[in-house]
């Protein structure tokens, strides 16, 4: 039971600062530049500045906030791996590792969390979901 609750409370240390983080350094930083970023932001998979920029917002601030939360935890997590693995191996893949390195720590945290689900701690818990 010990074990169990030691997992639990790891799950929440890993999760609430992955989706917090997020949030604050990089989808409400895009949402504060919504206009000036939306006709000027890459377009690494050749759907268009708009589209991609939408996806990235709905990655890192629905999504963050749903891994904040643990709200459709495991759900929320694969746009925001899928974000970070394109970040890394797409946008940055000419920089040096040290452009990549955040990225893939992001991406990292986020494959572990769709794994482990949210916890005991989490909104999908109490949903009886986890």
């Amino acid at each position: 039971m010990l074990g169990a609750m030691k997992t639990d409370i790891a799950l929440l240390l890993l999760r609430v600062p992955f989706g917090a983080f997020m949030i604050l350094g990089h989808g409400y930083p895009k949402l504060q530049r919504f206009s000036e970023m939306s006709t000027s932001f890459p377009d690494p998979l050749g759907i268009g500045s708009l589209p991609s920029f939408l996806l990235t917002l709905f990655a890192e601030v629905v999504c963050a906030l749903a891994i904040l939360f643990g709200f459709f935890t495991r759900w929320a997590a694969i746009p925001l791996a899928i974000c970070m693995a394109v970040a890394a191996f797409i946008v940055h893949a000419a920089d040096p590792f040290k452009g990549r390195e955040l990225a893939l720590v992001y991406l990292i945290g986020y494959v572990v969390i769709y794994l482990l689900g949210p916890g005991r701690f989490s909104v999908d818990r109490s949903m009886g979901r986890a």
